[in-house]
């Protein structure tokens, strides 16, 4: 069995949880780790966590690249965290903006707003000890990996990783993990990352309802490919498949302090 280390299970293509659910496990995947990204879809993924209280794990966060929120908007999720950190087991999706800084008249003071965000968010999750799921692609990755070392974080997952092998070497050298998507099966920047990083530092995802092209072009997007994923990592690594999964499972029971048997 392996668990899906990143999922928007608020999304309305996830319309039932306990469906979702039982078509995951048809596909050896028992359990999601559910993001929000701002106040409402926190939430929501809190809810589903109730509606599948032993398959869903939730995080609360905050999108970076979400340009549409507020100061206000991150007080409310402060607020949110403070009530309910003993039901979650991380802090996510949080991070820095990257794709949103091609379009935006000011690229410099969006970036600087967003890391001023995250510190914000950093210092609670450090106050309360959760996990960290960043989103932080490209260039973001050296800034979010300084302020995690700033806060003393000591777990924390660069949710669908995409950097230079210098800088993925760092992260991994630091202590933290690093997530795939189905991309690894299709892409080979994604492959070669793999192959780089130990498999103790590996997480699988789907980032449902995110769609992926190749072989997965016609499915629906969702937990049910991270099985897929833990497949295409086994290969590259030259490992039994059951090997593979069992080495992914507790590398997120570790991250995010999972109790599961």
């Amino acid at each position: 069995m392996i668990i899906d280390s990143h999922c928007h299970l608020h999304d309305p293509a996830f319309g039932d949880v306990r469906d979702t659910l039982r078509a995951a496990l048809f596909q050896d995947v028992y359990g999601v780790i559910a993001v929000g990204c701002d106040p409402v879809t926190n939430i929501q993924t809190i809810v589903a966590t109730t509606a599948a209280p032993k398959g869903v794990w939730a995080c609360l966060g905050f999108h970076p690249d979400w340009t549409h929120l507020t100061d206000a908007d991150l007080d409310v999720v402060e607020e949110q965290l403070r009530a309910h950190h003993s039901r979650l087991v991380g802090l996510g999706e949080v991070g820095l903006p990257w794709y949103s800084l091609a379009d935006a008249p000011d690229a410099a003071g969006l970036m600087a707003r967003g890391r001023a965000r995250l510190e914000r968010l950093l210092g609670l999750a450090a106050h309360h000890d959760l996990a960290v799921a960043l989103h932080a692609p490209h260039g973001a990755a050296v800034g979010a990996l300084e302020a995690l070392k700033r806060h003393r974080i000591e777990r924390a997952v660069f949710h669908w990783h995409k950097a230079p092998a210098e800088v993925t070497r760092a992260i991994v050298d630091a202590g933290f993990l690093i997530s795939v998507t189905p991309e690894i099966v299709y892409r080979e920047r994604d492959r070669e990352m793999v192959e780089l990083v130990p498999i103790e530092s590996l997480l699988v995802e789907s980032d449902g309802p995110w769609k992926y092209a190749g072989e997965f072009a016609a499915l629906p997007s969702g937990p049910w490919l991270a099985g897929r994923v833990a497949e295409e990592v086994a290969k590259l690594k030259q490992m039994p498949v059951e090997d593979a999964i069992a080495q992914l499972t507790e590398n997120a029971c570790r991250t995010f302090e999972l109790i599961w048997a």
